[in-house]
């Protein structure tokens, strides 16, 4: 099967926004973060509430489709081995020594701790980041919770396999899937999500904790297998491409709906409402749109990037191996360097803009100039081994002749 260049090119885009988003945290109003500036804006949460509602999912999902177009199914324990490995040593590696200066720096703004880092590192490392009857739950995963996740994710779509197997079956893989695979596929996802934002949701707080944390499980879960479900059906694809205007105009309607009702909720008119709006639902209107545009938005993404993404761009193949290592740092530099800059007061725009700067800078540099180059660092930021060099073979010459 040919290269996907643009699942690849989704994947890059994907994780470069979470620079932007984990940024945009730290001056987002009323959202709270390992730390905070003192330039914070209310209208930050719009723009930010249309990325959330799409990027880990679509993660999620292109993890699943990465795993169907591998075609695993010939090599499932090996593949769970490297994958297992691939995952666990970055996300150790990260808890132990990429995540502590970000709850480091909290602790010293927030909770006004006053010790040096060593001191800090014992108490991370036992679990003893205590005040009165408040403890920050250490060694933690913070950002790096998506492999968390991952890992037992792969593990339960390559036990169930035969299920999945039989599910692709179903959807045909023709040049057109049938009629009932495209309602189903317009309407399950929607009603899924649906029930998860109103049975689960009111009941289950997000913990990103991986036990009990029954909502995004029971959101990304689904979309992991059903990635995996729709990788290799052609016809799943050449519809989202040909469908890709109409998931886009539903998706920004759906979006549109959520941040009015948002909007008016946090600001209500003064004179008193019309008599039908009393008796209008908006609770499950906000919910509906919401969930809508959670899937159209994936329809979309997808739809779009196979019709513009899928060529073999020069910058792809460095940025696929970069963006790992990229993940894992970049949420530590936006901490620290904002931390850095916001005692300097030097006005909202021009500390976002370092911010955001220095974090694409010292992920590049920390990249290219240590990570990439240094055997022993690549499994510990998701990198592959650096393949050998291949041998030169010498050739033999014929003795001098007098």
């Amino acid at each position: 099967m040919p290269r996907r260049h643009d699942i690849d090119a989704l994947r890059v885009i994907a994780f470069s926004l979470l620079i932007l988003y984990h940024s945009a945290m730290v001056y987002v109003a009323d959202w709270s973060f390992h730390i905070k500036s003192t330039y914070q804006a209310e209208w930050l949460q719009y723009p930010m509430i249309a990325l959330n509602r799409w990027r880990m999912p679509l993660l999620f999902m292109i993890s699943g489709i990465a795993i169907g177009l591998a075609r695993v199914e010939g090599h499932r324990l090996r593949f769970a081995g490297t994958r297992s490995l691939r995952l666990l040593l970055p996300l150790v590696f990260g808890m132990l020594v990429v995540v502590p200066p970000q709850t480091y720096f909290q602790i010293i703004q927030q909770y006004g701790y006053t010790g040096g880092f060593a001191h800090f590192y014992k108490l991370y490392a036992s679990g003893g980041l205590c005040r009165i009857d408040q403890c920050l739950v250490t060694p933690t995963w913070n950002h790096l919770w998506y492999l968390a996740y991952l890992l037992p994710y792969t593990l339960l779509l390559l036990a169930a396999l035969p299920l999945l197997q039989w599910l692709r079956g179903r959807w045909g893989n023709a040049g057109e899937p049938r009629r009932l695979s495209v309602f189903m596929l317009l309407t399950l996802p929607v009603l899924w999500l649906l029930g998860v934002r109103l049975w689960l949701a009111p009941r289950f707080e997000e913990t990103h904790a991986l036990l009990n944390d029954w909502v995004v499980h029971a959101e990304s879960l689904p979309l992991f297998l059903l990635g995996y479900v729709l990788a290799i059906q052609s016809g799943f694809w050449n519809w989202a491409r040909q469908q890709r205007w109409r998931t886009l105009v539903a998706a920004l309607l759906a979006i549109g709906v959520e941040l009015c009702l948002r909007w008016f909720g946090h600001h209500p008119p003064s004179g008193p409402m019309p008599e039908w709006a009393l008796h209008v639902p908006w609770y499950l209107v906000e919910r509906i749109a919401r969930v809508t545009y959670t899937w159209m938005a994936l329809l979309a993404i997808l739809g779009w990037g196979r019709a513009l993404l899928d060529h073999p761009f020069r910058w792809l193949p460095y940025a696929g191996e970069a963006v790992f290592s990229w993940y894992i740092l970049h949420q530590t530099l936006i901490i620290a360097i904002a931390y850095w800059l916001i005692p300097m007061k030097l006005g909202g725009g021009l500390e976002a803009a370092l911010v955001v700067g220095g974090t694409v800078a010292g992920c590049l540099m920390v990249h290219e100039y240590l990570i990439r180059r240094v055997g022993w660092l690549r499994p510990l930021f998701g990198l592959k081994p650096r393949p050998a060099a291949p041998s030169i073979p010498i050739p033999k010459t014929a003795g001098m002749q007098p």
